[in-house]
């Protein structure tokens, strides 16, 4: 085994992706291999440790039923790899016996008694159940016995509690002869072959292993003392794991404070109001720059990992839509001229494509946002400057002689900042429809809900599709004119600040959140000049191409330390195998 070389480089693969649970497997390998510690040649080989187990089960004199032979994967019942001098290959049940639980009725369990180890005892339940019958002792485990869950989520395990009665599900794996056979190395080889049998896809992890595939299964047998020896070696290194993982749990968790604080520090909400004095304006602009310099210099540093990305993007969102990403030109025209314009743009619109008249919403103030937006900034609402419809709805009738084949947009097509066109589906509508639900470049379409995910979510659309329409669980932001921008608008709509408002606005269920038209039309918008719209827009743009770059630069780092891993443990494999082939 390179250990050597493994331990040279560990600094650069630590951070892959599953690195210490890559090396407990690696170790489970070499252990049963033979590669974990040396041989000793004064060991009593394990053929003579054999033949004594052989004769200890011979003495217990087991009856045994007639079983139907069945042929059984070669990978269970064959060692695949060379032996070191003075091991042997047994079956398993020539080792260990595998005696069955027992199946309970539902009446038979109770609230006191002896306790009954069901499998979701081993793994994730803390609810017993009791027993008062009275049972022969090889139905109860007690601490220490080796077991094995066999049902879906299969494994062994060394027993730790008091003494209970085991579950159908679960085999009891008492050895035939202890003197000779180490319980501890039989439950480590148990924990790489069932490990080996999940990764190898054999189907067993989503059915269950049976009891002939068990029994057959060829167990790798060192002599007893370096049994003993590896079991020993096995500890230590496991323990070195749990080590690395505590270093490298304490190590991310000190550099996501470390990012959050940063971030934090950016996005938290201004503390300047009204009737504070512009000098205390001005403090706060300087300290932000410091805030935002210390940010943009460290950040890289402590990102190591691309799902941290996502965290970054947010912030230069909510920074872009508190007004914190570019700087307040006094030159350019006034966000309010823009308004007004727009608005009644908006009337002139809706006249034109010929809606009902709707009943008035209520308008936002600045006291209602969560976040302080500039002074040179308007607040308003969708339905001032927007014409809003929800599409086409599903399974209407519609006149043979008067029907028209469309391509249409699902919520699923509507992703958070982009279209995903992948699949697109058609509709039979009316001719009318088809024209009233057409999209037009520059449409901004929103999502009614469903799942959590899906509230709200905005995307832009750029006539991918010829006469494409939507359906009505995606409403249509239609603007009148070019006085607002759309990426500004869903850069709002898609930053946590936005989102806010359609989370609290929304009709919510258990797990699902939908808006109507009427909340969407009263949704504040903060409505920066229009310069400084495209201003921010560009800077948005600018610093996710960043994003961008820094996520593709850690996936290929992660990438790149998994393949570097992997060499390293094929390479600690390979040069042992090379030298047992050679002595032959």
């Amino acid at each position: 085994m390179n250990a050597e070389r493994l331990l040279e480089v560990y600094n650069q693969i630590s951070e892959a992706p599953d690195a210490i649970t890559r090396l407990r497997r690696f170790i489970l390998d070499l252990a049963v291999r033979g590669k974990l510690v040396e041989q000793d040649g004064r060991d009593e080989p394990a053929s003579v440790q054999s033949n004594r187990i052989a004769a200890a089960k011979a003495k217990l004199n087991i009856k045994v039923g007639k079983t139907k032979k069945k042929l059984v994967d070669p990978s269970l019942t064959e060692i695949s790899f060379k032996l070191p001098p003075g091991w042997t290959v047994s079956r398993f049940a020539d080792l260990v016996r595998v005696l069955n639980g027992r199946a309970y009725k539902k009446p038979e369990l109770l609230s006191e008694g002896t306790p009954v180890l069901r499998v979701g005892n081993l793994f994730t339940s803390d609810h017993w159940y009791y027993s008062d019958l009275k049972l022969e002792e090889d139905k109860y485990c007690d601490e220490g016995d080796l077991i094995f869950a066999w049902s879906a989520s299969f494994g062994p395990f060394i027993w730790s509690g008091p003494k209970v009665i085991y579950h159908y599900h679960i085999w009891k794996l008492p050895l035939f002869c202890e003197a000779n056979l180490s319980k501890r190395y039989i439950y480590l080889y148990l924990q790489q072959k069932t490990r080996e049998i999940k990764d190898a896809g054999h189907g067993v992890s989503m059915i269950h292993m049976t009891k002939e595939k068990m029994e057959q299964l060829a167990v790798p047998l060192p002599p007893l003392a370096e049994q003993h020896r590896i079991v020993a070696k096995v500890e230590e290194l496991m323990g070195l794991c749990d080590q690395l993982e505590e270093a490298r749990k304490t190590r991310e968790e000190t550099r996501d404070k470390l990012t959050a604080a940063s971030l934090a520090r950016l996005t938290a909400a201004s503390a300047d109001t009204a009737e504070e004095t512009s000098s205390s304006e001005a403090y706060e602009e300087d300290d932000f720059a410091s805030h935002a310099r210390f940010a943009l210099e460290t950040l890289p540093a402590l990102t190591a990992h691309p799902d941290q990305i996502k965290a970054l993007r947010q912030t230069i969102l909510n920074l872009a839509v508190r007004g914190k990403l570019v700087e307040q030109d006094p030159d350019d025209e006034t966000a309010k001229s823009s308004l007004d314009g727009l608005k009644q743009a908006a009337k002139h619109l809706f006249q034109e494509e010929g809606l009902r008249a709707r009943k008035p919403v209520a308008h936002a103030s600045r006291r209602d946002l969560k976040f302080e937006i500039p002074r040179s900034w308007e607040l308003t609402i969708f339905d001032d400057v927007f014409v809003m419809v929800s599409g086409v709805t599903k399974g209407g009738k519609v006149p043979a002689q008067d029907s028209q084949v469309r391509p249409y947009l699902r919520v699923a097509n509507v992703q958070r900042g982009h279209l995903d066109l992948g699949v697109i589906k058609t509709i039979e509508v009316k001719s009318a429809d088809a024209e009233r639900y057409r999209l037009k470049d520059g449409d901004i379409l929103m999502t009614e809900g469903g799942d959590w995910d899906k509230l709200g979510r905005a995307a832009i659309w750029r006539c991918q599709i010829d006469d494409c329409i939507h359906q009505n669980h995606v409403f249509r932001v239609r603007s009148p004119s070019d006085d607002v921008v759309a990426e500004w608008v869903v850069t709002y709509v898609n930053s946590e600040l936005g989102r806010a408002f359609f989370e609290e606005a929304s009709k919510q269920t258990t797990n699902l959140a939908s808006i109507n038209m009427t909340q969407l039309r009263g949704c504040p918008l903060p409505l920066p000049p229009l310069a400084e719209q495209h201003c921010i827009v560009a800077k948005v743009d600018e610093l996710m191409a960043l994003c961008d770059r820094l996520e593709a630069a850690l996936t290929e780092a992660d990438t790149k330390r998994a393949r570097l891993l992997e060499a390293l443990l094929h390479e600690a494999l390979q040069p042992a195998e090379a030298e047992l082939e050679a002595a032959e």
